[in-house]
C-alpha cells in the first residue's frame, strides 16, 4: 500500500504534511505498522480477532435497535 500526496500550487509543505497525516490514518498504515511491531502468537491472533468481530456485531446491533426505536438493555 502506498500512499501519495501530491503539493498542490499554493499550498505549504505543513499543509501538505497534515493531508498525508490524515490518508495514513485512514488507510490504516499506523494501525498496520503498530500491530507488526511485536510478534503475536497465531492462537492469540485468532482470539482478538474474534473479540473485534463480537464487538463490531454488538455494535451494529445496538444501532440497528436505537434507529427502530427501540431501547437497548
Amino acid at each position: 500500500m502506498s500512499i501519495k500526496v501530491q503539493v498542490r500550487p499554493n499550498e505549504s509543505l505543513e499543509a501538505a504534511l497534515r493531508r498525508f497525516k490524515r490518508q495514513c490514518n485512514y488507510g490504516g498504515v499506523f494501525r498496520m505498522a503498530k500491530a507488526n511491531t511485536w510478534h503475536e502468537k497465531r492462537s492469540d491472533a485468532r482470539r482478538r480477532e474474534r473479540r473485534e468481530r463480537i464487538r463490531t456485531i454488538q455494535k451494529a446491533t445496538r444501532k440497528a435497535q436505537r434507529r427502530a426505536g427501540g431501547r437497548v438493555r
